[in-house]
């Protein structure tokens, strides 16, 4: 069973940053793709960040250029560094694991709020 521990949220002004970071049980871990994933309220849940198992990393445009993922895999963590962030980044963002052999996992959310 895998467990996903992600690290508080804050309150951050606008143009700030913020490192989350995202802590995994278990013995997968390096052999698995990793992702961050936002929602914001009344909106659906959109991705953020993936970093695959070799290190490859892809953005959306609505991130490219202020969000870095990382991943070190002799701590079981994955990492987002925002930096510029906007009042449209406020959102909860999750961590999320995909196994080699299919399955998701999730981590419980940690909410991040940018004040313009």
């Amino acid at each position: 069973q895998v467990q996903l521990v992600e690290s508080w949220g804050d309150l951050v002004q606008a143009r700030g940053s913020l490192r989350l970071s995202c802590a995994a049980s278990g013995s997968i871990f390096s052999s698995s793709a990793m992702g961050w994933y936002r929602q914001a309220p009344g909106k659906q849940r959109e991705l953020v960040a993936t970093i695959t198992s070799g290190g490859s990393t892809d953005y959306p445009d609505l991130v490219k250029g202020r969000f870095t993922i990382s991943r070190d895999n002799a701590k079981n963590t994955v990492y987002l560094q925002m930096n510029s962030l906007k009042p449209e980044d406020t959102a909860v963002y999750y961590c999320n694991l995909h196994a080699p052999y299919g399955n998701w996992y999730w981590g419980q959310g940690t909410q991040v709020t940018v004040s313009s």
